[in-house]
């Protein structure tokens, strides 16, 4: 099997775990966007697992070369919420029984950025201030 078609196989999968797949774009890395079913204030951690279990499956199926993945979630087209990645090495670490899935876990969402409201940097999504305009 070729490398597009085994890209071209994670769509499906990723959709059989309820992963809304806006766009994936093969290579290294490996660019993931889909679109969340919880539009709040952060990415859910779920629907994070979901989409990292399918690409387990898939390597461990040897199905998937595992790559570095760079997951994007929106909320709706062009509307980012975040972003999240997944090292190579790591799912190698994890297949092979070097780090455990919580080590895998703790890794991944050590990643997570959320996009800041109003062109702020940073995760701080308070709501603006009514007062600071007084």
């Amino acid at each position: 099997m070729t490398g597009d078609e085994r890209t071209a196989d994670l769509e499906p999968e990723l959709r059989s775990y309820g992963v809304s797949v806006e766009a994936i774009d093969e290579g290294d890395p490996l660019e993931l966007t889909y679109m969340t079913a919880f539009p709040g204030r952060e990415i859910h951690r779920g629907e994070i697992g979901r989409a990292l279990n399918a690409l387990i499956d898939q390597a461990e199926a040897d199905e998937w070369e595992p790559v570095r993945v760079e997951g994007t979630v929106v909320r709706a087209p062009g509307d980012v919420l975040g972003t999240w990645r997944a090292e190579a090495e790591w799912f190698e670490a994890l297949m092979s029984y070097e780090i455990s899935e919580t080590e895998f876990s703790t890794r991944v969402l050590e990643t997570v950025s959320h996009e800041a409201e109003n062109g702020d940097e940073g995760d701080d999504r308070s709501e603006p201030d009514p007062e600071a305009d007084r």
